[in-house]
């Protein structure tokens, strides 16, 4: 699947943010988010890299890991984990309310247009209510591996996340 996006996070600290970008995501766990201006997230399907260039700093991580860390990335790269780990309940025409089975998991709200998902929205821990939403979903033919190669110059300086 392919599409540009929109995300969007309110919160009583940092107020009302948006930034925009393109996603892709194709089986394996492979993923690739770049946003406009230029930040981009890497997943081959075993690793996740993080790139910032306004900084020029990295992050590597493993999938494993940032699943356990970010518990929608996991549904995002692996949708079959969703029943796993939510109940889902409709809430009226393409619209789904994603009850977590797990504690620390955030309730969703889930919409779809034309049997690929829309929007997702959720409350994260910090209390700042989320948006995704997915401007042009389609499915695409079959991505190659190394469009999920991720391009990090030489020169970046590289940091490892705790733990």
């Amino acid at each position: 699947m392919e599409s540009r996006f929109r995300q969007e996070s309110d919160s009583l600290v940092f107020g009302k943010l948006s930034r925009t970008g393109r996603l892709a995501l194709a089986r394996g766990g492979r993923l690739k988010v770049a946003y406009e201006g230029g930040l981009t997230v890497t997943c081959d399907g075993r690793h996740l890299v993080q790139y910032d260039p306004d900084t020029r700093t990295a992050q590597r991580m493993e999938l494993a890991r940032a699943v356990r860390d970010f518990p929608l990335l996991g549904i995002l790269l692996d949708p079959s984990r969703l029943d796993r780990l939510y109940k889902v309940e409709a809430y009226g025409g393409e619209t789904l309310k994603l009850v977590p089975r797990e504690a620390g998991l955030p309730e969703l709200k889930a919409t779809g247009r034309h049997g690929l998902l829309h929007t997702l929205e959720w409350t994260d821990p910090t209390g700042a209510r989320q948006k995704l939403e997915l401007l042009d979903a389609k499915l695409s033919p079959a991505l190659p591996p190394s469009a999920f190669k991720s391009q990090v110059p030489a020169g970046t300086r590289w940091s490892t996340p705790n733990g």
